[in-house]
């Protein structure tokens, strides 16, 4: 939305109701990375700055357009750093409500300049999704991303307080080019497998948290899915 709204020379608002206009209906929070700007700086300078990257979902959210919030650690962050982030999240959903899911995701080094860092161990990964949970409460979901955590780690995340580990995928790669090592795909029985021997039922749910309801080659929209 900011290079959008910086090649159109139009606010944000403009910007993000053309869109709604033309059918988008939710909107995801890439580029949140980690907001301090002394940190923000070296990671991803080529980025909006935290504040507009705020006003941007704040916007989003008055027009009625939920979104999701990721935070990026294990970098060059410390822990004040991640609170900070997570404080700002929670402070902006107590004022608008609008935010659906939180996602935090692990810096994985390999290929990038900062390639001499140690990954994020498991044990960060699922402290991090326990301080998620406590600390975003206001938040309906905590994401355990398969692809960035791995199986078993996403499978043990979900009794660490995450609710959802995403989809199949087809193919990506932003966390492979770093070096990943997880599958490019999984299959839905692979995932029910994993969520069922974790203690949980799995849901399908669309990009809403809405429940999908399957009936042969039909389908529809069921309630929300909650936590």
């Amino acid at each position: 939305m900011n290079w959008f709204s910086h090649i159109t020379k139009k606010p944000y608002d403009w910007v993000i109701q053309e869109l709604i206009d033309v059918g988008l209906g939710s909107m995801p929070g890439g580029g949140a990375e980690i907001f301090d700007e002394t940190i923000r700086k070296q990671l991803c300078e080529h980025k909006s700055d935290s504040e507009r990257w705020l006003e941007i979902h704040r916007t989003a959210h008055q027009l009625g357009l939920r979104t999701n919030a990721t935070m990026l650690y294990g970098h060059v962050e410390e822990a004040e750093h991640r609170i900070d982030h997570l404080n700002r999240l929670r402070t902006l959903q107590d004022e608008t409500g609008g935010f659906q899911t939180f996602i935090p995701l692990a810096f994985h080094p390999e290929n990038t300049g900062l390639d001499y860092l140690p990954k994020p161990t498991g044990q960060m990964d699922l402290r991090m999704i326990a301080l998620s949970r406590l600390m975003l409460d206001n938040f309906d979901h905590i994401k355990a991303y398969w692809i960035m955590l791995g199986e078993a780690t996403a499978q043990i995340a979900l009794g660490f307080g995450a609710d959802d580990i995403d989809g199949t995928v087809v193919h990506e790669t932003i966390y492979h080019d770093a070096g990943a090592k997880t599958p490019q795909a999984l299959t839905v029985p692979a995932l029910h497998r994993m969520i069922r021997e974790a203690g949980c039922e799995p849901v399908e749910r669309d990009t809403l948290y809405r429940r999908v309801i399957r009936d042969g080659h039909r389908w529809s929209i069921g309630e929300p899915v909650l936590a």
